[in-house]
């Protein structure tokens, strides 16, 4: 079975950095999502999918300058730890902030050592070249119930869902 719309399609991906070859991330537990009807990675992504059958590995080169933008430094800020609160004071943290108009940004602290902090508001993949790998692990039409939802629809939570509300 192809992917095409309303099929039910499950994969796993790891993005790899084209200049240096780390692996940015890696999905390894199937992502499950309905073609055509859940847009979960992006669209460059998404079309290279079609046609394909369980078992395909496909590389899909993104520029995610297209998608992100260019890196902006101005959005990269450092100061002295002692004025950042102790919750914040670990690499990976995200931090979301808004700006003077109101508009929320997520931030993520990028550095530290024992006199800075910094953090960024860059998306981690802005400005990179990238490599989509990714393997189909399977392909089937998708019920009514996953087409309207977009994804994977388990009764067995919604029973316990529909039992869990307060009547």
């Amino acid at each position: 079975m192809v992917i095409e719309d309303n099929k039910y399609v499950e994969l796993t991906y790891k993005v790899v950095d084209d200049a240096t070859g780390t692996t940015l991330l890696h999905i390894e537990y199937p992502l499950g999502y309905v073609h055509g009807a859940n847009e979960i990675l992006s669209e460059p992504v998404m079309l290279a999918l079609g046609g394909h059958t369980a078992g395909d590995v496909i590389e899909i080169p993104v520029d995610c300058t297209v998608l992100y933008g260019e890196r902006d430094e101005g959005l990269v800020f450092t100061d002295l730890i002692e004025n950042v609160p102790e919750e914040y004071r670990e690499v990976g943290t995200k931090i979301f902030m808004e700006n003077e108009k109101g508009e929320p940004r997520e931030f993520v602290v990028t550095r530290m050592d024992d006199k800075t902090l910094t953090v960024d508001g860059n998306n981690p993949l802005c400005g990179r070249q990238v490599t989509f790998r990714v393997e189909v692990v399977s392909v089937r039409d998708a019920t009514d119930d996953e087409i309207e939802s977009g994804g994977a629809v388990d009764p067995e939570l919604d029973d316990i869902m529909a039992k869990a509300k307060v009547h």
